[in-house]
């Protein structure tokens, strides 16, 4: 798959500094899975991003390229989901009165199974510690090279190599804890 490069090239022919605007038109998407996959609610996700390009605006001018833009921003997505979720448990949420579920068509089999599938993806992460879960999404769902996997979560390559080990372990286990548990069809 092509892609743009984030740099774009200035006058003297080397790389210009990286912008919010680039920033976001680039990698826009993957920060909004990563936190969706790091345990933000979907309903909550926008506002979090929004926190996460705000930030990484803030922070743009010291970044010194010793990683790629993609796994500093993961790191800044990694945190706020981190504090998200700290605020999550802490907040009480109460339904308004008036509220009622969007109406969805009678012939919805396959988008019902997308959304069990990640509902039930989304439970299996909920169970892994963060550290686990960093190294899962990054390297399972998102398919970043381990590598760059080891250099946003901040740890040596062989640790990556072991949570990434120990969290497919869990992964699995869940999964067989979920098929134990469905009914016979």
């Amino acid at each position: 798959m092509f892609r743009r490069r984030v740099f774009a090239k200035s006058d003297s022919g080397r790389p210009a500094a990286l912008t919010a605007e680039v920033l976001f038109r680039e990698y826009g998407a993957f920060a909004w899975r990563v936190l969706r996959r790091m345990g933000v609610a979907e309903r909550d996700v926008d506002d979090v991003c929004q926190e996460v390009f705000v930030t990484a605006h803030r922070r743009i001018a010291t970044f010194e390229g010793r990683s790629s833009p993609r796994t500093w921003l993961y790191g800044i997505c990694v945190r706020t989901a981190s504090d998200y979720r700290k605020r999550a448990v802490s907040r009480h949420e109460t339904v308004a009165e008036g509220t009622h579920e969007a109406a969805v068509e009678a012939n919805q089999e396959g988008d019902t199974a997308l959304r069990e599938a990640r509902a039930t993806l989304d439970r299996i992460l909920d169970g892994l510690d963060d550290e686990k879960r960093a190294v899962f999404v990054l390297y399972e769902i998102e398919e970043l090279p381990m590598a760059e996997v080891a250099i946003a979560v901040g740890c040596p390559l062989q640790t990556a190599y072991s949570r990434l080990h120990a969290a497919r372990r869990d992964v699995d286990a869940a999964l067989l804890r979920l098929r134990a548990t469905e009914p016979a069809r």
